[in-house]
Formats: C-alpha cells, structure tokens, sequence
C-alpha cells in the first residue's frame, strides 16, 4: 500500500469537486474552491504527482449498450495457486461482459461484476466461460437489482459532504 498524502481543506474541497465531475474545467473548479485558476492546476497536478488522483473514467450505462441485467459472480477455484490465479484473472478480465473483478479472502476466491444482455445470456457465460474451466470449482450467481454510486473517497477523518437538499447543493457534516 502507498503512503498517505496529507490534504489541507482546499485539497479536499479540489478532490471533491472532481470525483462529482472529473471534467470540470481548471477554471470553474478554482472558482468554487475560492483560488485562483494557476493554484488549482498546481494543486491537481500535485495531486496527480502524489498517486491521488490516478485518472479519469468515463462510465457507460451498460444497458444503453443491449447488457441490461448484471450480476455477481463468486467464483472459487481449485487449488488456489499462482500458476492459476494469474491466467484466470487475465481471462476474467479479457471478458466483454466482465465489469470488475475482486480478489477474495474468505470462502470465495473472486467477485467478479458482469453485465449480459439477459438471463440466458448470463447462462452462456457462467457454462462456457466459468464452470467450463477445469480450475473453477463453484461459481454462485447473484443478480443486481439496482445499483447506487457512492462517495467522494476521502481520507479518515475528512468531512463528507452530506446529500444535498436540492439537486446543486452540497452542506459539510
């Protein structure tokens, strides 16, 4: 794990601002900061130098693309040894339907997201892609029924900001 980096109240105001909408301009997010544009450049980019901010995302709604129903799958395998694991990952997430894989401590070894188009659909992939595989030893399928984002991440301690009353508001803890 990386080290902490510490973040005065402008910084998390910054990283706030940018985890609600990652294309705010330089400009706009100074003015809600209260700095001026070439602080809150030097800021981000300070930010991205120390591993805080690691990109940007664009995020798709996989049903708008024909995968309506997503599900989880917990994937154990057998045995649970480096030569398997690495090739089994790489797989995994070479899948088009893949979303997110999670490697597990507990009874399941992977948590794998999936976006299908339907239940026959994510029949196909869990027989052909997961209990075909001679190193999968039990795949259990959860659907999704919805799904909420959360957030911003921010470090232990930091004020969240709260849900707003009305949409464009946003109150401190």
């Amino acid at each position: 794990m990386g080290d902490s980096v510490v973040l005065d109240p402008v910084d998390l105001h910054i990283l706030r601002l940018l985890q609600n909408d990652a294309r705010t301009t330089y400009r706009d997010l100074a003015a809600q900061v209260g700095v001026a544009a070439s602080t809150c450049l030097d800021r981000v980019a300070r930010l991205r130098r120390a591993g805080v901010i690691l990109g940007h995302q664009l995020r798709l709604d996989p049903a708008r693309l024909g995968r309506g129903l997503q599900a989880l799958l917990s994937v154990q395998l057998r045995p649970h040894r480096r030569e398997i694991v690495g090739p089994f990952v790489e797989r995994v997430r070479a899948l088009p339907e893949s979303l997110a894989v999670f490697h597990l401590a507990g009874p399941d070894d992977y948590l794998v997201h999936v976006a299908v188009a339907d239940t026959a659909d994510l029949q196909r992939l869990v027989l052909d892609e997961f209990t075909s595989r001679r190193e999968v030893a039990r795949v259990e399928t959860r659907l999704i029924f919805q799904r909420w984002d959360c957030g911003p991440v921010l470090p232990p301690g930091a004020k969240t900001a709260a849900l707003p009353e009305k949409p464009g508001e946003v109150t401190e803890k």
